[in-house]
């Protein structure tokens, strides 16, 4: 796992920053960013898990894009949101799904508040024209998938 980690943080950051950003300014998660996500995880993902698990990620994906496919048609959260996290889901293994639940609301508190303080400061006027400032009952969920992502795998690499 940790070899995984290591070769897969670096790309993963990349496309995780780009998630939080397109989210934060157009409250938009793009497509070809959770495609690109899974592609660096079938590219690495072959090369350093073994088989049998490589395999079983894929099927993580799975269950996280059904399920996030019943929250977006209820309302629950955004498409873009729930593919992007069904594309994090190969990237963590089973025994870690706790740890990552934790992490994932501790990221989601303090990106709301970090957000909704931002909003109302002058560190607005760093990107006036974002969509998400405009927007008073959502809140681009894209920045805690995204940190949350890039914590997992730091810990994972480096702990």
């Amino acid at each position: 796992m940790t070899t995984f980690a290591l070769w897969s943080l670096p790309l993963a950051t990349i496309i995780a920053m780009w998630v939080a950003w397109s989210d934060l300014a157009r409250m938009k998660i793009p497509n070809k960013a959770v495609l690109a996500l899974l592609a660096v995880f079938a590219v690495v993902g072959v090369l350093t898990l073994p088989l049998e698990v490589y395999a079983w990620r894929y099927a993580h994906f799975a269950i996280v894009l059904a399920v996030g496919f019943l929250m977006t048609i209820t309302g629950v959260v955004g498409a873009g949101d729930a593919k992007f996290a069904a594309a994090m889901a190969p990237f963590v293994a089973a025994i870690d799904s706790t740890a990552v639940a934790a992490i994932f609301a501790v990221t989601t508190i303090l990106a709301f508040i970090l957000h909704r303080l931002a909003r109302v400061s002058p560190l607005r006027k760093l990107a006036p024209n974002w969509e998400s400032w405009e927007r008073t009952r959502d809140f681009p969920m894209g920045l805690p998938l995204a940190v949350t992502l890039i914590i997992y795998l730091a810990r994972a690499a480096f702990i």
